[in-house]
């Protein structure tokens, strides 16, 4: 029986749990604990290395956990998840490229910066390949295995959350058909997922148990940790109508947290719509409850109201014993919050239909290579010993053998030299059409660019705004118009009093972003866009910006040079060079 470590990260809380494993796939929970991360950012790598170690120590003298091989799960916002749909191209090397063309146009970080996995899920109804795609910012990722190490720990696995709460879901509802959704309600998000068949969904919500908490202390006027006890105390979920709790700040707490939970019902609403439009899925028919504030009461009956679909709480322990040292009443109330925790145990089994996502940093995957090479090198060594005694013995019989068997391959050499020359001369023709359908590829390409610049601009833009111009600026004085950048002035309007309210949301959903107005988010949202504009020179903006303020529109001008486009000219710096030269 070997014993198997589960790490999961979450915004406020992380959860350290210690499985036995028998056979392929029986687990049993032998232990588990938790400690508040209120002090470490997840977000900033340094918060992690300095303050997650300790966090993870105290767990394990709490709990008795001795070290053993660990997954480790990385929380919804620390990670990049999409689901993709590629065609049948027939070619696993063509499948590759296509993923990773996926991840360099929607992850917004440069490819060295990230670290990507994925798994192909299986043929969709209209023959496309579905896959999984997930990145996270490699910093990131080092620092969590960088703390594990520090805390005594070496990281085998590294999962992300959503995946891990679905893995748990197949393995206690392996029979489910139609379109489930999984809410994983946690203290600052809420993570959403949809699967429906080889299709998968996920959205992080920004609105969760804090939010509920922060609507207290305001209404209250009183301190966060005390609107989160009266949440814990006092808290449930108010059903609408005109009943009233006789209690009156019990009555008011439960209107607080219906308020709240109406908005989460909100996002998604308009998630699973956009679900249903992009990916052409059916409507749900159940939904699946787990993460820490789904302890409300009545929290299953609001969903069951508002969504209209069958509702029940995610137990992961319906396929999963637990052994006797854990405490059984504790489980009783966190069953429901250890669903991410049971789906990494299920990483180190044989369970098929798994997700196995692994985010390990490259230098750790080499390292567990290397480990696990070892054994076979020393069978390896005894093997080639072995095999020199016996060569010795042997080697004056295969010297003969081998004489007469060059007679026979040189008779034969003739008529492959034959074979060879007509070989090469239809690998010539390949070669020939390969690069004559490479060409038609670039040019395809290009023929994309401008209505790509187009949406990637569009994009950038707050609700509600449009583009009402755009004009070519043509090369300056000396500049050659064939080798210079494409240059435009593009003007964008919006009502004002609309742009002021979408200000203010974007505002919400960016806490950390300091820029003042909606031509500064304009234009830091046109720069972020990866290979679109070009970079500036020395001491110039890439992205100039002109916000004009009238009585009820705003209209700002946007003056910026296009980065080349992807049909372009694989070296054009290197070709620019060469034709300045010339012309001295």
């Amino acid at each position: 029986m070997s014993r198997i470590l589960t790490l999961n990260i979450g915004a406020s809380k992380a959860t350290l749990a210690e499985y036995a494993l028998s056979g392929k796939r029986n687990l049993t929970l032998t232990a588990y604990g938790s400690a508040d991360l209120q002090t470490v950012d997840v977000n900033d790598a340094l918060s992690i290395s300095a303050s997650l170690p300790p966090v993870i120590s105290q767990i394990m003298r709490e709990t008795g956990i001795r070290p053993a091989p660990l997954v480790v799960s990385l929380g919804g916002q620390m990670v990049f998840p999409r689901f993709a749909k590629f065609p049948p191209v027939g070619d696993k090397a063509k499948l590759e490229q296509l993923v990773n063309y996926e991840v360099e146009q929607n992850v917004p970080f440069p490819i060295d910066e990230i670290v990507c996995d994925h798994q192909f899920l299986g043929v969709m109804p209209d023959g496309d390949q579905a896959a999984m795609i997930v990145a996270a910012k490699l910093d990131g990722v080092r620092a969590v295995t960088d703390a594990v190490a520090a805390a005594g720990l070496k990281a085998a696995v590294v999962d992300v959350s959503p995946l891990a709460v679905l893995n748990a879901l197949h393995f206690a509802q392996p029979q489910l058909a139609g379109c489930s959704v999984v809410l994983d309600i946690g203290s600052k998000t809420t993570n959403l997922i949809l699967i429906e068949g080889e299709k998968i969904y996920n959205r992080s919500i920004p609105v969760a148990g804090n939010t509920i908490t922060k609507e207290i202390a305001q209404t209250f006027g009183c301190s966060f940790e005390e609107a989160e006890q009266l949440k814990i105390e006092r808290g449930y979920v108010a059903l609408g109508g005109v009943m009233e709790d006789e209690d009156e700040i019990t009555d008011r707490v439960s209107k607080i947290i219906r308020t709240v939970l109406t908005r989460l019902h909100a996002e998604i609403s308009r998630s699973i719509n956009f679900y249903r439009s992009q990916q052409g899925g059916a409507a749900p028919s159940r939904l699946f409850l787990t993460g820490g504030t789904v302890r409300l009461p009545q929290l299953d009956q609001f969903f069951m109201e508002s969504l209209q679909v069958d509702v029940e709480y995610l137990n992961p322990f319906t396929a999963v014993r637990v052994g006797g040292r854990v405490n059984a009443a504790a489980l009783e109330n966190d069953a429901f919050t250890l669903a991410e925790s049971v789906g990494l145990a299920l990483r180190q089994t044989d369970v098929s239909g798994l997700i196995r996502i692994n985010l390990m940093p490259p230098e750790l995957l080499a390292q567990a290579r290397n480990v696990r090479r070892i054994p076979f090198l020393v069978v390896g060594a005894a093997g080639l010993l072995a095999a020199l005694g016996l060569g010795i013995v042997l080697q004056n019989r295969e010297r003969d053998a081998v004489t007469a068997q060059l007679e026979c391959v040189q008779a034969q050499n003739g008529a492959l030299d034959q074979k060879e020359k007509q070989l090469k001369a239809a690998q010539g023709r390949e070669k020939a059409e390969l690069a004559s359908c490479d060409e038609l590829q670039k040019l395809m390409r290009g023929r994309t660019a401008v209505l790509d610049r187009v949406r990637a601009v569009r994009k950038s833009l707050l609700p509600g705004m449009w583009i009402s111009k755009w004009e070519h600026v043509p090369p300056q004085q000396g500049e050659d118009e064939e080798e210079s950048l494409e240059g435009v002035k593009i003007v964008v309007c919006g009502w004002k009093d609309s742009m002021k309210a979408e200000l203010k949301k974007w505002k919400g959903q960016h806490p950390d972003d300091t820029s003042g107005d909606v031509a500064t988010v304009i234009k830091k949202a046109i720069e972020s866009v990866g290979g679109l504009v070009a970079p500036a020179e020395e001491g110039a903006d890439a992205v100039t910006v002109d916000l004009q303020t009238g009585p009820s529109l705003e209209e700002i001008t946007l003056a910026f040079k296009f980065a080349p486009a992807a049909s372009a000219d694989p070296n054009p710096p290197a070709r620019k060079k060469q034709k300045r030269r010339g012309r001295k």
